[in-house]
């Protein structure tokens, strides 16, 4: 499938977190990552292989509760190892909680109780950021609008799951009874969200309202807020 032109591109995936400072420390050291902006409510950290991770301080985030559909996760990073044992370790002495162990992936929560999973890869040397994975009701029509909007092709849709081929991938997997975030409702947090860098936000805003985007209450002289059609908010930043 050939890439197609998109709405804006990939800036950084963005967790909500009680201390952005445990969060960024946690991920730096874990991924080999180094500081890019530091602020009194936000740190981002760029990882070695150019994935922008924001660390957004939410005093009173409600933190996910994997597996439960009561506090859902709505997104996790997927990470990439070499060594699954090692890595879990390694993980766990950096603040991380073990949840569940399989044979060739670990489910884990880091210090602000967001989960990710590392999955054993024979091409990488320590741990490396594959890509973000977000909870849909839906993986076929998540998979349809984001390729819209980041202009990445659609490589992957079966089963449930679906992915987008672009330099930063990400990927979709369907969930039953799927509770979708009501930002900016405390009750029902994001949990995360991504932003995307845009030439002109009027343009911008206009082309993902017609994808099937929803303008949502927030934003500034720079940056507007938006659902996807799972609920998702995500920024366009210009």
């Amino acid at each position: 499938m050939t890439t197609t032109t998109g709405i804006g591109s990939l800036d950084t995936v963005v967790f909500d977190v009680p201390d952005p400072e445990t969060s960024a420390r946690f991920w730096e050291t874990f991924l080999g990552g180094t500081r890019s902006s530091v602020e009194d409510d936000w740190i981002t950290v760029v990882t070695p292989d150019r994935w922008g991770l924001g660390f957004q301080l939410a005093p009173d985030l409600v933190a996910p509760q994997w597996p439960s559909s009561e506090r859902p996760q709505q997104l996790h990073l997927d990470v990439r190892v070499l060594d699954l044992a090692v890595s879990t370790e390694q993980a766990v002495s950096l603040g991380a909680t073990l949840l569940q162990e399989n044979a060739s992936w670990n489910t884990l929560a880091d210090p602000a109780g967001h989960p990710f999973d590392i999955v054993v890869n024979a091409e990488v040397s320590g741990p490396t950021l594959f890509g973000v994975m977000f909870d849909v009701p839906d993986a076929h029509a998540a998979a349809a609008f984001w390729s819209a909007v980041l202009g990445d092709p659609v490589t992957y849709d079966q089963d449930g799951m679906a992915m987008l081929g672009g330099e930063r991938p990400v990927l979709f997997q369907q969930v039953e009874s799927y509770v979708a975030p009501e930002w900016p409702d405390p009750a029902k947090p994001q949990q995360g969200h991504l932003d995307l860098e845009v030439a002109d936000l009027d343009t911008a805003e206009a082309a993902a309202l017609a994808a099937g985007a929803t303008r949502l209450p927030g934003g500034g002289e720079t940056f507007r807020v938006f659902a996807d059609p799972a609920g998702h908010p995500f920024c366009l930043c210009g």
